[in-house]
Parts: C-alpha cells; sequence; structure tokens
C-alpha cells in the first residue's frame, strides 16, 4: 500500500495594497494611472474630485476618512493615500505649501510635477533639463506627438508609454540629483516614486 503523499501547506500571497490617487488634472494624470492599474492589475481607486492642490488634499483627506464607512470604498481603510499635483510655471499654484502642509499632518503623500504632469510623460521618451512654463510643457509633449496627446482634451494613449518606464524613471531621478530648490526646481518630478512604490507591490502580489 502506498503512503498518502504528503501535502506541502501553499503560500499565501500578500495582499496588494490598496491605493486612493486624487489628480489635479482629469485627463492625462488619470489616464496614466488607470493604465497602469489596468497593466499591473494594481488595485487603484481615482478620486472623483480634480483642482488645485489644498482643495484636492482636502477632498483626499475626507475621502480617506469616510472610507472605512463607505460601501463604494468596500468599508475598507485604503493603504496609501496619494495626491498628484502640478506645481506650475511660471508661478507655483499660490495654496502649495499649505496643501504639503496639510497633506503631511494626514498621511497623506504627495507626487509633484514642475511644471505639469506632462513632464512625466514627455520623460518617458527623453530627458528634459530645460526650464519649461506649462503652456510650453504641453505644447513639446503635442509637438512631439507622443503618445496622442491632444492639447486641448489633455489626454493620452497609456498603451505607448507602458514599456518606457524604466527611461522616465531613470530621467526622473537625473532631474532630482541635480536640482538645487527641490521640487521648486524646474524641471523636476517625483511621480516615479509613486508608480515605483505601486510596481514593487504588484510584483509581490504575482509570486
Amino acid at each position: 500500500m502506498r503512503g498518502k503523499r504528503l501535502q506541502r501547506p501553499r503560500g499565501k500571497r500578500p495582499e496588494r495594497s490598496r491605493y486612493l490617487i486624487y489628480c489635479e488634472d482629469q485627463n492625462a494624470g488619470v489616464d496614466y494611472f488607470k493604465g497602469l492599474a489596468g497593466e499591473l492589475r494594481a488595485q487603484i481607486k481615482i478620486g472623483p474630485q480634480h483642482g488645485e492642490p489644498l482643495s484636492l488634499v482636502k477632498a483626499a483627506i475626507a475621502h480617506k476618512n469616510r472610507a472605512p464607512n463607505c460601501r463604494e470604498d468596500r468599508c475598507t481603510e485604503y493603504d496609501e493615500v496619494w495626491c498628484v499635483v502640478d506645481v506650475e510655471a511660471p508661478e507655483p499654484h499660490p495654496g502649495l505649501a499649505s496643501a504639503l502642509q496639510l497633506a503631511a499632518v494626514h498621511g497623506i503623500r504627495v507626487a509633484l510635477a514642475n511644471p505639469c504632469f506632462e513632464l512625466w510623460v514627455v520623460l518617458h521618451f527623453e530627458s528634459v533639463t530645460a526650464y519649461h512654463e506649462t503652456t510650453r510643457m504641453q505644447s513639446l509633449l503635442r509637438q512631439r506627438g507622443y503618445c496622442g496627446y491632444d492639447a486641448r482634451r489633455k489626454a493620452i494613449e497609456y498603451s505607448a508609454l507602458r514599456n518606457l518606464y524604466g527611461t522616465a524613471r531613470a530621467n526622473a531621478l537625473a532631474l532630482r540629483l541635480g536640482a538645487v530648490d527641490g521640487h521648486l526646481s524646474n524641471p523636476w518630478t517625483d511621480i516615479d516614486e509613486l508608480v515605483e512604490h505601486i510596481r514593487v507591490d504588484s510584483a509581490k502580489g504575482q509570486r
């Protein structure tokens, strides 16, 4: 009689973190993170409100606090709550400093792009080292014809960026290494830090 085959306990996959992300713009940023969620099967909820930084942070705080009692949020806290914000140029958002302070107090993380989110998109294709005002950066993305960007709708096609994250992260890291004034340097972004969080977390969930 053959002995019974030993049953080895299967390791339980670590649960993927749930992300709540509020984007200042309602087009390119939303397109990007929805595309990223689809690619990685990441648990990303896009906040319904958009706009200037201080209002955005306040909306994220309110959403974070109501999530444990809200069916739309599965009555569960989010593991990480982020706001994705443009610094803007030639003049930074007047409420940016207050927004960053409020976010820190309430455990909201902020990913920034100076001058705007379009910089992060361009970095997938090329390095940017020269100062750009917001409208000029948007024009650059449109003129290059990258990812189907429409300056009027400010929409992007995520599929064109899918395999270029490594280039974008390297370019973003290079900008930060050379920055003198942190996020007030132009160009500058740390959006790659948020994306890296999501990618690393998603990789854990696939093991």
